[in-house]
């Protein structure tokens, strides 16, 4: 039987995936930016883990309010990706201070 453990386990090699990703490739902005929805994918299983475990259902409604902010940051930093390859020609990390105002 899959308990409570497993799901921790398989949570924290995601949450270690996603913290790797950012820190080990810092010039490709997707990649960061899917390392970042590993993360967060990791949280949503905790959340929904522990609230199967407790028998409540409020993780479970937190994990849903999450996957809306993820998919709204998703749509979101994909626009301003979007915009800044059609200005610039690239979506290097680097270049990204080109952006201030």
């Amino acid at each position: 039987m899959i308990g409570l453990s497993h799901y921790l386990t398989v949570a924290a090699i995601l949450f270690t995936i996603g913290v790797f990703g950012i820190f080990v490739n810092r010039k490709n902005v997707i990649i960061i930016m899917m390392s970042i929805e590993l993360i967060l994918l990791a949280v949503n299983i905790n959340l929904v883990a522990f609230s199967a475990y407790l028998h409540d259902v409020s993780g479970q409604i937190f994990a849903m309010f999450v996957l809306t902010v993820a998919a709204a940051e998703a749509a979101v930093g994909l626009a301003i990706l979007v915009t800044f390859f059609r200005n610039r020609g690239d979506i290097a990390v680097d270049d990204a201070s080109m952006m201030k105002g």
